[in-house]
Protein backbone atom coordinates (compact mmCIF):
# COMPACT_ATOMS: atom_id res chain seq x y z
CA UNK A 1 0.00 0.00 0.00
CA UNK A 2 1.59 3.27 -1.08
CA UNK A 3 1.97 6.25 1.20
CA UNK A 4 -0.87 8.30 -0.29
CA UNK A 5 -3.43 5.51 -0.02
CA UNK A 6 -2.26 4.67 3.49
CA UNK A 7 -2.58 8.32 4.59
CA UNK A 8 -6.12 8.52 3.21
CA UNK A 9 -6.97 5.23 4.92
CA UNK A 10 -5.72 6.53 8.28
CA UNK A 11 -7.67 9.79 7.93
CA UNK A 12 -10.82 7.81 7.14
CA UNK A 13 -10.19 5.75 10.27
CA UNK A 14 -9.99 8.96 12.33
CA UNK A 15 -13.32 10.15 10.89
CA UNK A 16 -14.89 6.77 11.61
CA UNK A 17 -13.61 6.87 15.18
CA UNK A 18 -15.34 10.22 15.67
CA UNK A 19 -18.63 8.69 14.48
CA UNK A 20 -18.22 5.63 16.70
CA UNK A 21 -17.32 7.69 19.78
CA UNK A 22 -20.67 9.52 19.45
CA UNK A 23 -22.61 6.28 19.00
CA UNK A 24 -20.95 4.40 21.86
CA UNK A 25 -21.50 5.19 25.57
CA UNK A 26 -20.18 8.63 26.47
CA UNK A 27 -18.04 7.17 29.26
CA UNK A 28 -15.76 5.66 26.61
CA UNK A 29 -13.23 8.35 25.59
CA UNK A 30 -12.35 8.87 21.94
CA UNK A 31 -8.66 7.86 22.26
CA UNK A 32 -9.71 4.37 23.42
CA UNK A 33 -12.14 4.12 20.50
CA UNK A 34 -9.36 5.10 18.09
CA UNK A 35 -6.95 2.58 19.61
CA UNK A 36 -9.58 -0.19 19.36
CA UNK A 37 -10.36 0.76 15.75
CA UNK A 38 -6.67 0.70 14.91
CA UNK A 39 -6.33 -2.75 16.48
CA UNK A 40 -9.23 -4.00 14.36
CA UNK A 41 -7.64 -2.54 11.24
CA UNK A 42 -4.27 -4.07 12.04
CA UNK A 43 -5.71 -7.46 12.96
CA UNK A 44 -8.38 -7.90 10.27
CA UNK A 45 -7.32 -5.68 7.39
CA UNK A 46 -3.67 -6.67 7.85
CA UNK A 47 -2.56 -3.06 7.39
CA UNK A 48 1.08 -2.59 8.30
CA UNK A 49 2.59 0.85 8.78
CA UNK A 50 6.36 1.07 8.65
CA UNK A 51 7.59 4.58 9.36
CA UNK A 52 11.09 5.84 9.83
CA UNK A 53 11.21 6.91 13.51
CA UNK A 54 12.76 10.29 12.69
CA UNK A 55 10.15 11.03 10.03
CA UNK A 56 7.36 9.94 12.38
CA UNK A 57 8.67 12.27 15.07
CA UNK A 58 9.04 15.20 12.66
CA UNK A 59 5.53 14.84 11.25
CA UNK A 60 3.62 14.60 14.51
CA UNK A 61 5.48 16.15 17.45
CA UNK A 62 6.35 19.75 16.32
CA UNK A 63 2.82 20.83 15.26
CA UNK A 64 1.20 19.31 18.37
CA UNK A 65 3.66 20.97 20.76
CA UNK A 66 3.41 24.24 18.82
CA UNK A 67 -0.37 24.25 19.06
CA UNK A 68 -0.30 23.41 22.77
CA UNK A 69 2.01 26.36 23.39
CA UNK A 70 -0.08 28.65 21.20
CA UNK A 71 -3.41 27.92 22.85
CA UNK A 72 -2.51 27.41 26.48
CA UNK A 73 -3.89 30.24 28.69
CA UNK A 74 -0.82 32.38 29.41
CA UNK A 75 -2.11 34.20 32.50
CA UNK A 76 -3.07 30.93 34.16
CA UNK A 77 0.26 29.40 33.15
CA UNK A 78 2.22 32.24 34.76
CA UNK A 79 -0.05 32.31 37.83
CA UNK A 80 0.60 28.62 38.53
CA UNK A 81 4.15 28.64 37.18
CA UNK A 82 5.52 27.06 40.35
CA UNK A 83 3.16 24.09 40.24
CA UNK A 84 3.60 23.68 36.47
CA UNK A 85 7.41 23.78 36.60
CA UNK A 86 7.44 21.42 39.54
CA UNK A 87 5.38 18.84 37.66
CA UNK A 88 6.99 19.43 34.27
CA UNK A 89 10.61 19.48 35.38
CA UNK A 90 11.01 18.17 38.91
CA UNK A 91 8.54 15.31 38.56
CA UNK A 92 9.90 14.36 35.14
CA UNK A 93 13.48 14.15 36.38
CA UNK A 94 12.33 12.22 39.46
CA UNK A 95 10.32 9.88 37.23
CA UNK A 96 13.22 9.26 34.86
CA UNK A 97 15.61 8.54 37.72
CA UNK A 98 13.26 6.61 39.99
CA UNK A 99 11.42 4.62 37.34
CA UNK A 100 14.63 3.97 35.41
CA UNK A 101 16.20 2.32 38.45
CA UNK A 102 12.94 0.53 39.26
CA UNK A 103 12.53 -0.82 35.71
CA UNK A 104 16.10 -2.13 35.58
CA UNK A 105 15.68 -3.72 39.02
CA UNK A 106 12.40 -5.30 37.96
CA UNK A 107 13.62 -6.43 34.50
CA UNK A 108 17.41 -6.90 34.62
CA UNK A 109 17.38 -7.79 30.90
CA UNK A 110 16.78 -4.11 30.15
CA UNK A 111 20.09 -2.19 30.38
CA UNK A 112 20.26 0.92 32.53
CA UNK A 113 20.34 3.33 29.58
CA UNK A 114 17.34 1.64 27.93
CA UNK A 115 15.47 1.58 31.25
CA UNK A 116 16.01 5.33 31.61
CA UNK A 117 14.85 5.75 27.99
CA UNK A 118 11.62 3.89 28.80
CA UNK A 119 11.15 6.00 31.94
CA UNK A 120 11.63 9.17 29.83
CA UNK A 121 9.13 7.89 27.27
CA UNK A 122 6.37 7.32 29.84
CA UNK A 123 7.01 10.55 31.80
CA UNK A 124 5.01 13.01 29.57
CA UNK A 125 1.27 13.27 30.14
CA UNK A 126 -1.45 13.87 27.53
CA UNK A 127 -4.08 16.53 28.39
CA UNK A 128 -6.08 15.78 25.23
CA UNK A 129 -6.74 12.26 26.45
CA UNK A 130 -7.63 13.58 29.91
CA UNK A 131 -10.05 16.20 28.55
CA UNK A 132 -11.71 13.53 26.42
CA UNK A 133 -12.06 11.31 29.47
CA UNK A 134 -13.53 14.08 31.62
CA UNK A 135 -16.35 15.11 29.27
CA UNK A 136 -19.02 13.88 31.67
CA UNK A 137 -17.17 15.08 34.77
CA UNK A 138 -15.49 18.35 33.73
CA UNK A 139 -12.09 18.97 35.24
CA UNK A 140 -11.92 22.18 37.32
CA UNK A 141 -10.49 24.96 35.17
CA UNK A 142 -7.47 25.69 37.33
CA UNK A 143 -6.61 22.01 37.56
CA UNK A 144 -6.95 21.67 33.78
CA UNK A 145 -4.72 24.72 33.24
CA UNK A 146 -2.03 23.13 35.42
CA UNK A 147 -2.34 19.85 33.52
CA UNK A 148 -2.10 21.67 30.19
CA UNK A 149 0.96 23.62 31.26
CA UNK A 150 2.56 20.50 32.68
CA UNK A 151 1.92 18.58 29.48
CA UNK A 152 3.39 21.33 27.33
CA UNK A 153 6.64 21.47 29.27
CA UNK A 154 6.99 17.83 30.31
CA UNK A 155 6.70 16.80 26.67
CA UNK A 156 9.84 18.79 26.04
CA UNK A 157 11.70 17.79 29.22
CA UNK A 158 10.77 14.12 28.85
CA UNK A 159 11.87 13.97 25.23
CA UNK A 160 15.13 15.74 26.06
CA UNK A 161 15.79 13.11 28.75
CA UNK A 162 14.97 10.46 26.15
CA UNK A 163 17.61 11.92 23.88
CA UNK A 164 20.26 11.65 26.58
CA UNK A 165 19.25 8.08 27.44
CA UNK A 166 19.37 6.97 23.79
CA UNK A 167 22.76 8.65 23.35
CA UNK A 168 24.03 6.76 26.40
CA UNK A 169 22.69 3.48 24.99
CA UNK A 170 24.37 4.12 21.64
CA UNK A 171 27.76 5.23 22.99
CA UNK A 172 27.84 3.29 26.25
CA UNK A 173 29.00 6.36 28.20
CA UNK A 174 27.25 9.02 30.25
CA UNK A 175 28.60 12.08 32.07
CA UNK A 176 26.30 13.96 34.45
CA UNK A 177 28.32 17.19 34.10
CA UNK A 178 28.29 17.02 30.30
CA UNK A 179 24.60 16.14 30.33
CA UNK A 180 23.84 19.13 32.58
CA UNK A 181 25.73 21.57 30.36
CA UNK A 182 24.20 20.07 27.25
CA UNK A 183 20.73 20.33 28.76
CA UNK A 184 21.27 24.01 29.57
CA UNK A 185 22.46 24.67 26.03
CA UNK A 186 19.56 22.76 24.51
CA UNK A 187 17.01 24.47 26.75
CA UNK A 188 18.27 28.05 26.34
CA UNK A 189 19.05 27.81 22.64
CA UNK A 190 15.89 25.84 21.89
CA UNK A 191 13.64 28.39 23.57
CA UNK A 192 15.57 31.29 22.01
CA UNK A 193 15.39 29.82 18.51
CA UNK A 194 11.69 29.03 18.83
CA UNK A 195 10.81 32.52 20.02
CA UNK A 196 13.11 34.17 17.47
CA UNK A 197 11.78 32.20 14.50
CA UNK A 198 8.15 32.78 15.45
CA UNK A 199 8.64 36.50 16.11
CA UNK A 200 10.79 37.05 13.04
CA UNK A 201 8.43 35.18 10.73
CA UNK A 202 5.32 36.96 11.97
CA UNK A 203 7.03 40.37 11.87
CA UNK A 204 8.29 39.86 8.32
CA UNK A 205 4.89 38.60 7.20
CA UNK A 206 3.12 41.61 8.72
CA UNK A 207 5.47 44.12 7.10
CA UNK A 208 5.00 42.45 3.74
CA UNK A 209 1.22 42.43 4.20
CA UNK A 210 1.10 46.14 5.04
CA UNK A 211 2.82 47.02 1.77
CA UNK A 212 1.52 44.39 -0.65
CA UNK A 213 -1.68 43.06 0.95
CA UNK A 214 -2.48 39.76 2.61
CA UNK A 215 -4.52 36.65 1.94
CA UNK A 216 -5.77 33.93 4.24
CA UNK A 217 -4.08 31.06 2.37
CA UNK A 218 -0.51 32.30 2.76
CA UNK A 219 -1.14 33.44 6.34
CA UNK A 220 -2.41 30.01 7.37
CA UNK A 221 0.40 28.25 5.50
CA UNK A 222 3.02 30.38 7.26
CA UNK A 223 1.57 29.40 10.65
CA UNK A 224 1.74 25.74 9.61
CA UNK A 225 5.39 26.01 8.60
CA UNK A 226 6.64 27.80 11.73
CA UNK A 227 6.77 24.73 14.05
CA UNK A 228 8.63 22.67 11.45
CA UNK A 229 11.08 25.51 10.81
CA UNK A 230 11.73 25.95 14.54
CA UNK A 231 12.18 22.21 15.03
CA UNK A 232 14.49 21.66 12.04
CA UNK A 233 16.68 24.70 12.72
CA UNK A 234 17.07 23.72 16.39
CA UNK A 235 17.93 20.13 15.52
CA UNK A 236 20.42 21.32 12.90
CA UNK A 237 22.41 23.21 15.55
CA UNK A 238 22.05 20.27 17.98
CA UNK A 239 19.60 22.10 20.18
CA UNK A 240 16.18 20.91 21.39
CA UNK A 241 13.67 20.86 18.57
CA UNK A 242 10.79 20.04 20.90
CA UNK A 243 11.54 23.04 23.13
CA UNK A 244 11.87 25.24 20.04
CA UNK A 245 8.47 24.12 18.73
CA UNK A 246 6.79 24.67 22.11
CA UNK A 247 8.45 28.08 22.60
CA UNK A 248 7.43 29.13 19.08
CA UNK A 249 3.83 28.32 19.96
CA UNK A 250 3.96 30.39 23.14
CA UNK A 251 5.55 33.27 21.23
CA UNK A 252 2.82 33.13 18.58
CA UNK A 253 0.14 34.08 21.11
CA UNK A 254 2.10 37.24 21.99
CA UNK A 255 3.16 38.21 18.47
CA UNK A 256 -0.41 37.89 17.21
CA UNK A 257 -1.78 40.40 19.73
CA UNK A 258 -0.57 43.27 17.56
CA UNK A 259 -0.20 41.46 14.26
CA UNK A 260 -3.19 43.08 12.60
CA UNK A 261 -4.46 39.81 11.18
CA UNK A 262 -8.03 40.16 9.96
CA UNK A 263 -10.80 38.44 11.92
CA UNK A 264 -11.80 36.30 8.93
CA UNK A 265 -8.22 35.01 8.61
CA UNK A 266 -8.06 34.20 12.33
CA UNK A 267 -11.30 32.23 12.12
CA UNK A 268 -10.10 30.24 9.12
CA UNK A 269 -6.68 29.66 10.66
CA UNK A 270 -8.24 28.39 13.87
CA UNK A 271 -10.44 26.02 11.87
CA UNK A 272 -7.42 24.67 10.01
CA UNK A 273 -5.46 24.10 13.21
CA UNK A 274 -8.49 22.46 14.87
CA UNK A 275 -8.70 20.04 11.97
CA UNK A 276 -4.95 19.40 12.05
CA UNK A 277 -4.95 18.75 15.79
CA UNK A 278 -7.89 16.36 15.53
CA UNK A 279 -6.29 14.54 12.60
CA UNK A 280 -2.78 14.19 14.02
CA UNK A 281 -3.91 13.05 17.46
CA UNK A 282 -6.40 10.66 15.91
CA UNK A 283 -3.83 9.17 13.52
CA UNK A 284 -1.37 8.65 16.37
CA UNK A 285 -3.91 6.71 18.45
CA UNK A 286 -5.07 4.73 15.39
CA UNK A 287 -1.43 3.91 14.66
CA UNK A 288 -1.01 2.78 18.25
CA UNK A 289 -3.92 0.41 17.86
CA UNK A 290 -2.65 -0.76 14.48
CA UNK A 291 0.71 -1.63 16.03
CA UNK A 292 -0.85 -3.65 18.87
CA UNK A 293 -1.51 -6.91 16.95
CA UNK A 294 2.07 -6.93 15.74
CA UNK A 295 3.38 -6.04 19.19
CA UNK A 296 1.27 -8.73 20.88
CA UNK A 297 2.19 -11.25 18.20
CA UNK A 298 5.80 -10.85 19.21
CA UNK A 299 4.96 -10.86 22.90
CA UNK A 300 6.05 -14.47 23.38
CA UNK A 301 9.47 -13.71 21.96
CA UNK A 302 9.54 -10.48 23.94
CA UNK A 303 8.74 -12.14 27.25
CA UNK A 304 11.72 -14.42 26.79
CA UNK A 305 13.91 -11.34 27.19
CA UNK A 306 12.64 -11.00 30.76
CA UNK A 307 13.63 -14.54 31.68
CA UNK A 308 10.04 -15.79 32.04
CA UNK A 309 7.77 -18.03 29.99
CA UNK A 310 4.29 -16.76 30.81
CA UNK A 311 2.79 -13.79 28.97
CA UNK A 312 1.15 -12.70 32.23
CA UNK A 313 4.50 -11.35 33.36
CA UNK A 314 4.30 -8.64 30.70
CA UNK A 315 0.93 -7.54 32.08
CA UNK A 316 2.33 -7.49 35.61
CA UNK A 317 5.28 -5.38 34.47
CA UNK A 318 2.92 -2.88 32.82
CA UNK A 319 0.77 -2.63 35.95
CA UNK A 320 3.88 -2.25 38.12
CA UNK A 321 5.12 0.62 35.96
CA UNK A 322 1.69 2.32 36.01
CA UNK A 323 1.52 1.92 39.80
CA UNK A 324 5.02 3.33 40.19
CA UNK A 325 4.19 6.33 38.01
CA UNK A 326 0.99 7.00 39.99
CA UNK A 327 2.81 6.64 43.33
CA UNK A 328 5.54 9.08 42.31
CA UNK A 329 2.96 11.53 40.99
CA UNK A 330 0.85 11.28 44.15
CA UNK A 331 3.88 11.75 46.42
CA UNK A 332 5.16 14.72 44.42
CA UNK A 333 1.74 16.41 44.34
CA UNK A 334 1.19 15.86 48.07
CA UNK A 335 4.64 17.22 49.00
CA UNK A 336 4.22 20.20 46.65
CA UNK A 337 0.85 21.09 48.20
CA UNK A 338 2.23 20.69 51.74
CA UNK A 339 5.05 23.05 50.82
CA UNK A 340 2.55 25.53 49.36
CA UNK A 341 0.47 25.44 52.55
CA UNK A 342 3.63 25.92 54.63
CA UNK A 343 4.44 29.09 52.69
CA UNK A 344 0.84 30.32 53.15
CA UNK A 345 0.74 29.72 56.89
CA UNK A 346 0.84 33.50 57.51
CA UNK A 347 -2.42 34.00 55.61
CA UNK A 348 -5.65 34.42 57.64
CA UNK A 349 -7.41 31.26 56.48
CA UNK A 350 -5.10 28.92 54.56
CA UNK A 351 -7.16 26.12 53.05
CA UNK A 352 -6.03 22.61 52.30
CA UNK A 353 -7.23 21.19 48.96
CA UNK A 354 -9.47 18.13 49.12
CA UNK A 355 -7.69 14.81 49.07
CA UNK A 356 -9.76 13.88 46.06
CA UNK A 357 -8.03 16.65 44.13
CA UNK A 358 -4.61 15.17 44.97
CA UNK A 359 -5.82 11.73 43.93
CA UNK A 360 -7.39 13.14 40.78
CA UNK A 361 -4.12 14.88 39.89
CA UNK A 362 -2.38 11.52 40.21
CA UNK A 363 -4.95 9.69 38.10
CA UNK A 364 -5.03 12.51 35.51
CA UNK A 365 -1.50 11.68 34.40
CA UNK A 366 -2.72 9.65 31.41
CA UNK A 367 -0.17 8.93 28.71
CA UNK A 368 -0.88 9.29 25.03
CA UNK A 369 0.46 10.59 21.72
CA UNK A 370 3.89 11.82 22.85
CA UNK A 371 4.62 8.59 24.70
CA UNK A 372 3.91 6.55 21.57
CA UNK A 373 5.89 8.96 19.39
CA UNK A 374 8.87 8.73 21.73
CA UNK A 375 8.73 4.92 21.90
CA UNK A 376 8.62 4.56 18.12
CA UNK A 377 11.60 6.87 17.67
CA UNK A 378 13.97 4.50 19.44
CA UNK A 379 16.76 3.54 17.00
CA UNK A 380 16.48 0.21 15.26
CA UNK A 381 20.18 -0.56 15.68
CA UNK A 382 23.19 0.56 17.68
CA UNK A 383 26.17 2.30 16.09
CA UNK A 384 27.86 -1.06 15.47
CA UNK A 385 24.85 -2.41 13.58
CA UNK A 386 23.50 -4.71 16.30
CA UNK A 387 19.80 -4.47 17.19
CA UNK A 388 18.86 -1.87 19.80
CA UNK A 389 18.59 -3.79 23.10
CA UNK A 390 15.04 -4.66 24.23
CA UNK A 391 13.45 -2.25 21.73
CA UNK A 392 10.36 -4.44 21.19
CA UNK A 393 9.96 -4.88 24.94
CA UNK A 394 10.18 -1.11 25.51
CA UNK A 395 7.53 -0.45 22.83
CA UNK A 396 5.28 -3.14 24.31
CA UNK A 397 5.59 -1.72 27.82
CA UNK A 398 5.01 1.84 26.56
CA UNK A 399 1.88 0.74 24.71
CA UNK A 400 0.69 -1.08 27.81
CA UNK A 401 1.23 2.02 29.96
CA UNK A 402 -0.76 4.15 27.51
CA UNK A 403 -3.68 1.72 27.45
CA UNK A 404 -3.67 1.13 31.20
CA UNK A 405 -3.43 4.81 32.13
CA UNK A 406 -6.26 5.70 29.74
CA UNK A 407 -8.52 2.95 31.07
CA UNK A 408 -7.76 3.75 34.72
CA UNK A 409 -8.31 7.48 34.18
CA UNK A 410 -11.57 6.90 32.26
CA UNK A 411 -12.94 4.75 35.10
CA UNK A 412 -11.75 6.68 38.15
CA UNK A 413 -11.43 10.35 37.17
CA UNK A 414 -15.17 10.99 36.61
CA UNK A 415 -15.91 9.35 39.98
CA UNK A 416 -13.30 11.45 41.78
CA UNK A 417 -14.51 14.73 40.27
CA UNK A 418 -18.24 14.07 40.47
CA UNK A 419 -19.93 16.43 42.93
CA UNK A 420 -16.63 17.93 44.00
CA UNK A 421 -17.22 21.43 45.40
CA UNK A 422 -14.38 23.81 44.63
CA UNK A 423 -13.97 27.55 45.21
CA UNK A 424 -15.19 29.62 42.29
CA UNK A 425 -12.50 31.14 40.12
CA UNK A 426 -13.91 34.61 39.50
CA UNK A 427 -13.92 33.87 35.77
CA UNK A 428 -17.42 35.27 35.32
CA UNK A 429 -16.58 38.58 36.99
CA UNK A 430 -13.43 38.89 34.92
CA UNK A 431 -15.49 38.31 31.79
CA UNK A 432 -18.02 40.92 32.90
CA UNK A 433 -15.26 43.46 33.60
CA UNK A 434 -13.84 42.88 30.15
CA UNK A 435 -17.23 43.26 28.49
CA UNK A 436 -17.85 46.42 30.51
CA UNK A 437 -14.56 47.98 29.43
CA UNK A 438 -15.19 46.97 25.82
CA UNK A 439 -18.68 48.50 25.84
CA UNK A 440 -17.37 51.81 27.24
CA UNK A 441 -14.63 51.88 24.62
CA UNK A 442 -17.22 51.23 21.90
CA UNK A 443 -19.38 54.16 23.08
CA UNK A 444 -16.37 56.48 23.14
CA UNK A 445 -15.40 55.43 19.62
CA UNK A 446 -18.97 55.90 18.36
CA UNK A 447 -19.10 59.41 19.83
CA UNK A 448 -15.81 60.30 18.19
CA UNK A 449 -16.81 58.80 14.86
CA UNK A 450 -20.24 60.45 14.75
CA UNK A 451 -18.70 63.91 15.13
CA UNK A 452 -16.03 63.13 12.57
CA UNK A 453 -18.46 61.79 9.97
CA UNK A 454 -21.21 64.38 10.55
CA UNK A 455 -18.96 67.44 10.54
CA UNK A 456 -19.99 69.91 7.82
CA UNK A 457 -22.86 67.77 6.49
CA UNK A 458 -26.45 68.89 6.08
CA UNK A 459 -27.81 65.50 7.20
CA UNK A 460 -25.76 65.41 10.42
CA UNK A 461 -28.85 64.50 12.45
CA UNK A 462 -29.02 61.15 10.71
CA UNK A 463 -25.48 60.33 11.85
CA UNK A 464 -26.39 61.27 15.40
CA UNK A 465 -29.48 59.05 15.31
CA UNK A 466 -27.51 56.07 13.98
CA UNK A 467 -24.83 56.48 16.64
CA UNK A 468 -27.48 56.91 19.34
CA UNK A 469 -29.17 53.63 18.41
CA UNK A 470 -25.87 51.81 18.57
CA UNK A 471 -24.86 53.46 21.85
CA UNK A 472 -28.20 52.53 23.42
CA UNK A 473 -27.31 48.87 22.93
CA UNK A 474 -23.97 49.33 24.68
CA UNK A 475 -25.51 51.41 27.49
CA UNK A 476 -28.03 48.64 28.13
CA UNK A 477 -25.15 46.19 28.39
CA UNK A 478 -23.29 48.50 30.79
CA UNK A 479 -26.35 48.90 33.00
CA UNK A 480 -26.81 45.14 33.09
CA UNK A 481 -23.17 44.44 33.94
CA UNK A 482 -22.97 47.17 36.58
CA UNK A 483 -26.18 46.00 38.21
CA UNK A 484 -28.07 49.25 37.62
CA UNK A 485 -30.69 47.60 35.43
CA UNK A 486 -33.76 45.68 36.48
CA UNK A 487 -32.97 42.53 38.52
CA UNK A 488 -34.49 40.43 35.76
CA UNK A 489 -32.30 42.08 33.12
CA UNK A 490 -29.86 39.18 32.93
CA UNK A 491 -32.70 36.70 32.50
CA UNK A 492 -34.24 38.81 29.75
CA UNK A 493 -30.81 39.19 28.17
CA UNK A 494 -30.59 35.39 27.98
CA UNK A 495 -34.09 35.26 26.48
CA UNK A 496 -33.04 37.82 23.89
CA UNK A 497 -29.92 35.81 23.08
CA UNK A 498 -31.97 32.67 22.49
CA UNK A 499 -34.45 34.54 20.31
CA UNK A 500 -31.69 36.14 18.25
CA UNK A 501 -30.00 32.75 17.88
CA UNK A 502 -33.25 31.16 16.68
CA UNK A 503 -33.78 34.03 14.23
CA UNK A 504 -30.24 33.74 12.86
CA UNK A 505 -30.69 30.00 12.32
CA UNK A 506 -34.02 30.64 10.59
CA UNK A 507 -32.27 33.11 8.27
CA UNK A 508 -29.61 30.55 7.47
CA UNK A 509 -32.20 27.86 6.81
CA UNK A 510 -34.03 30.11 4.33
CA UNK A 511 -30.76 31.01 2.58
CA UNK A 512 -29.97 27.35 1.94
CA UNK A 513 -33.55 26.63 0.90
CA UNK A 514 -33.30 29.40 -1.69
CA UNK A 515 -29.97 27.98 -2.83
CA UNK A 516 -31.44 24.48 -3.22
CA UNK A 517 -34.35 25.97 -5.17
CA UNK A 518 -31.80 27.77 -7.39
CA UNK A 519 -33.42 31.10 -6.49
CA UNK A 520 -29.99 32.55 -5.56
CA UNK A 521 -26.44 31.82 -6.62
CA UNK A 522 -23.93 29.85 -4.59
CA UNK A 523 -21.66 32.90 -4.14
CA UNK A 524 -24.46 34.86 -2.50
CA UNK A 525 -25.40 31.90 -0.32
CA UNK A 526 -21.80 31.41 0.82
CA UNK A 527 -21.36 35.08 1.70
CA UNK A 528 -24.61 35.29 3.68
CA UNK A 529 -24.00 31.89 5.27
CA UNK A 530 -20.56 32.96 6.47
CA UNK A 531 -21.95 36.14 8.00
CA UNK A 532 -24.71 34.23 9.77
CA UNK A 533 -22.26 31.57 10.96
CA UNK A 534 -20.08 34.22 12.61
CA UNK A 535 -23.05 35.72 14.46
CA UNK A 536 -24.28 32.23 15.40
CA UNK A 537 -20.83 31.36 16.77
CA UNK A 538 -20.68 34.56 18.84
CA UNK A 539 -24.16 34.06 20.32
CA UNK A 540 -23.54 30.37 21.02
CA UNK A 541 -20.26 31.18 22.79
CA UNK A 542 -22.17 33.37 25.27
CA UNK A 543 -24.04 30.36 26.59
Amino acid sequence: MDVVTLSLFLMFAVVLSGVLSRLLPSALPRPLVQIALGAVIGGIAQVRVELNPEIFFLLFVPPLLFLDGWRIPKDELFRDAGAVLGLALGLVFLTVLGMGLFIHWMIPAIPYAVAFALAAVVSPTDPIAVSAIAQKAPIPKRMMHILEGESLLNDASGLVCLRFAVAAALTGTFSLADAGLTFLWMAISGVGLGVGIAWGTVTAKNRFSRHFGDDSGSNILVSLLIPFAAYLVAEHVESSGVLAAAAAGIAMSFTNVSSGVRAAIRIRRQAVWDMLQFTLNGIIFVLLGEQLPQVFAGARATVMLTGHDSLWWLGLYVLAIVAGLAALRFAWTWVALRFTLFRQRHLPNPTSPPRRIITAMSVAGARGAITLAGALTLPLTLTNGTPFPARDLVIFLACGVILSSLVIASLTLPLLLRGLALPSEDAASELDRTRLAAAKAAIAELERLQHEMAEGRDDADQYVDIAARLMDTYRTRIDTLEGDADPDARRFEEVERKMRLAAIRAERRVVFELLNARAIGSETAQKLGRELDLVDTRLSAQN
